[in-house]
């Protein structure tokens, strides 16, 4: 998980949307709890906002230079897909 040490580099901000009681949010709220200390010893000047909303679907945002956003649907993940899905948006530019 050494991507994790440059994700700064090429994201500016990351944004976790997910509902606070549905099983299909499961794995994601599952992921942050886990991993959000990790990211942000790692990254301490990058923003990750956690974002709960009753019915939305999971959602990983990683916003980028000049404000170019990319969206991916979390819902069916398992947590380890998840992770593979933000290391996927953190190497995009």
């Amino acid at each position: 998980m050494a991507w994790r040490a440059s994700l700064s580099r090429n994201v500016k901000e990351i944004r976790f949307l997910f509902c606070q009681s549905s099983p299909a949010s499961g794995p994601a709220r599952e992921f942050v709890k886990k991993n959000y200390g990790d990211i942000k010893t790692r990254n301490p000047t990058l923003p990750v906002l956690i974002r709960e909303c009753s019915g939305v679907q999971p959602q990983l945002w990683a916003r980028y230079d000049m404000g170019v956003e990319r969206c991916v649907r979390l819902d069916g993940l398992t947590e380890a897909q998840i992770d593979k899905k933000l290391e996927e948006l953190a190497k995009t530019c």
